[in-house]
């Protein structure tokens, strides 16, 4: 009950919640080829600077930011605006979002919290919309294949609150209540579990506020576009990984059955092994490319904020634990091509050398042939 006088005692006067659905689409995406194809209203999607920033602080490229109308999705006492974004990246990854407007008691986010996550409304319609777009794209995506993984979150943003938050206070007072907003939990949490949800906060100055988790994050400011912009992107770098993983695990078990074949049969012809060595190469070159292109499309040295902003996202979303593992798969992808390139290899020499040792020996036979011509 004090829980709820301490959340009630304040109300919301102007905010949003953006729901974010991440896909990837296939290996690339032609930006400029699907913007003269894209007849909605467009962008370019720059960073919104709030600070002072330099100008290689930024996507490179740029992603499309494209802005439709649809029919508004209802959410119990809430509804999405009728306007869905899509961000269009160049790795082959699509992201739709959703705003749905935010105004009265702060304690009202829980029950949206609680019904966002894993909303299948949600879902099943930014699921079409990705298909419906594709169709429009043709060509300009490279092997379109929508994939199934895909990685929601919201994000809560609070303008202005009445009364006016102490932001320095309003962790410790309400962390209870911001824990389960977060968490996506109904039920009171743990002091660990209220510890963990809250730990991952930053902020910029003193009226302004960003909680990160990995379900839900929650901002409390003016003009944080950039902050929001970082979050979702941290989205699009985390299905992306995801997909390059199971991609991986699949290439390794290719690989593997590829070497286990080679060593089971005792002839192949020279040549024979070719097929598998560009297949297994052909996966490793496109997975670190794919790697590669995600890890560097957005570019934060030039902004120290942003930069630990993306530094704790990615810690919340383990990140570094993915890349990790990604690595290490592709090390083990090379170091298979290599045992089967050095298999093929000494076949080969194997081979020749039986060549030059029958020929040996039918020069030295040769002789003894009785009619043999030149004998």
């Amino acid at each position: 009950m004090s829980l709820m006088i301490a959340t009630e005692s304040f109300y919301i006067q102007n905010g949003r919640c953006v729901v974010v659905f991440a896909y990837d689409v296939g290996t690339s995406i032609r930006i400029e080829e699907a913007e003269q194809r894209i007849t909605a209203t467009k962008e370019r999607g720059r960073i919104k600077r709030k600070r002072p920033t330099p100008e290689y602080f930024d996507y490179h490229p740029s992603p499309l930011r494209i802005t439709q109308e649809r029919e508004p999705i209802s959410l119990g006492t809430h509804h999405t605006l009728p306007t869905v974004e899509t961000v269009l990246y160049d790795f082959g990854a699509i992201m739709v979002t959703y705003q749905i407007p935010l105004a009265g008691p702060f304690a009202a986010l829980l029950p949206l919290s609680e019904q966002l996550y894993e909303n299948p409304q949600l879902l099943e319609g930014s699921y079409r919309h990705v298909q419906s777009l594709l169709e429009t794209l043709g060509p300009a995506v490279e092997k379109p294949d929508l994939s199934a993984f895909v990685e929601d979150y919201a994000i809560f943003h609070i303008f202005s609150t009445e009364p006016a938050l102490d932001l320095s206070q309003f962790v410790n007072l309400h962390g209870a209540f911001l824990s389960q907003i977060l968490r996506c939990e109904a039920q009171p949490l743990s002091d660990q579990e209220i510890r963990d949800a809250t730990s991952t906060q930053i902020a910029f100055g003193t009226q302004d506020l960003t909680l990160i988790d990995w379900n839900a994050a929650l901002m409390i400011g003016q003009e944080m576009d950039d902050v929001l912009a970082v979050l979702e992107f941290v989205n699009v770098e985390l299905v992306e990984r995801r997909l390059l993983d199971h991609q991986l695990d699949e290439a390794l078990d290719e690989a593997y059955r590829a070497v286990t074949q080679e060593n089971r049969d005792r002839f192949r012809w020279p040549g024979s092994s070719d097929t598998n060595l560009r297949r297994i190469a052909g996966l490793h070159m496109d997975s670190a490319m794919l790697f590669e292109r995600v890890t560097n499309t957005l570019k934060l040295l030039g902004d120290q904020y942003l930069a630990r902003v993306y530094r704790l996202a990615a810690q919340r979303f383990h990140l570094q634990s993915w890349d990790t593992t990604i690595l290490r798969k592709l090390d083990t992808l090379d170091n298979l091509y290599d045992k089967m390139a050095g298999q093929t290899g000494n076949r080969r020499m194997e081979i020749l050398e039986w060549i030059i040792i029958i020929l040996i020996a039918l020069s030295i036979l040769v002789p003894f042939i009785p009619g043999f011509p030149g004998y």
